[in-house]
């Protein structure tokens, strides 16, 4: 591991492959927000292959926190649809490893861990379409001030499968109000990253207290003439799998995500990509 330390914004101009390679180098782990422009970035879930179908039955039963873009296969550290090279042992800035529904360490590396029968799953993430609103001129303020999307936990309750099940988290950001409908309509456009927003305005009505002490990641401002728009965020499986008690299960830690090869229009990509190599 190099003792070389590479920063955020060495990074914003960097291809997937190069930013992958700085993480699994070690010289990079920091967040991945507005990292790798264009490409699809990925929430993990790393499970035994025991539980793997009720997890990839709950996924489905919720597709706007749980997107599947792709599935390892057991034990094989590798995604094929989703990069050619990728090593999931290496390839995410940083972990979290969960056992018996508790946090046992932050790492940025887990071939220690690794196990013949570990099978990992894909989720999209919103970080895909920030790059599409910022295209179309709508601020993204984390990104503005290098920052860590702000993510909170919700009232709103998940459709479960086996013993899998619990309520969503959402991402925040402020969007001026003449831009919120436009907002809608870009996310929307990308189903296999959360898609269109699940609320707008008022915090308390999906269960949220206080903007200003996310659950995880930052907090930003809301400035007058904004409102606050929340979208399904992917750290929900995270909450899930440590409410399911599992003897082990591995998480990308939030902010921290894993950025694919295929374009940011994944859906369409990732079903040619498999087509092909089927």
């Amino acid at each position: 591991m190099t003792s070389r330390l590479t920063s955020h914004s060495d990074l914003v101009a960097a291809s997937a492959i190069d930013v992958r390679a700085a993480i699994r180098d070690g010289s990079y782990t920091g967040h991945t927000a507005g990292l790798a422009a264009g490409k699809l970035q990925c929430n993990l879930a790393i499970l035994p292959e025991r539980f793997a179908l009720d997890f990839l039955r709950f996924c489905q039963r919720n597709p706007k926190p749980c997107p599947i873009v792709g599935v390892g296969d057991t034990g094989k550290p590798n995604l094929p649809t989703l990069g050619h090279d990728i090593d999931i042992r290496t390839d995410v800035s940083k972990y979290r490893v969960f056992r018996n529904g508790a946090l046992s360490e932050e790492v940025t590396d887990i071939a220690d861990v690794w196990a013949d029968d570990l099978v990992t799953v894909a989720l999209g993430c919103s970080f895909t379409f920030e790059n599409a609103l910022l295209r179309e001129g709508i601020p993204v303020r984390h990104i503005e001030k290098g920052l860590n999307v702000p993510m909170y936990r919700t009232n709103i309750d998940l459709v479960p499968a086996g013993r899998f099940g619990g309520q969503m988290v959402v991402t925040m950001r402020p969007v001026p109000e003449a831009q919120v409908a436009q907002a809608h309509d870009i996310s929307r456009r990308f189903p296999q990253a959360h898609g269109a927003p699940i609320a707008t305005g008022d915090p308390a009505q999906i269960g949220i207290s206080d903007l200003s002490q996310p659950d995880w990641g930052d907090a930003v401002e809301v400035r007058n003439g904004e409102v606050p728009v929340y979208w399904a965020c992917g750290v929900t499986p995270q909450n899930v799998l440590l409410d399911a008690g599992l003897p082990i299960c591995i998480t990308h830690s939030p902010g921290h995500m894993l950025i694919a090869d295929v374009a940011e229009d994944a859906e369409t990509t990732i079903l040619k990509t498999e087509k092909t190599t089927n």
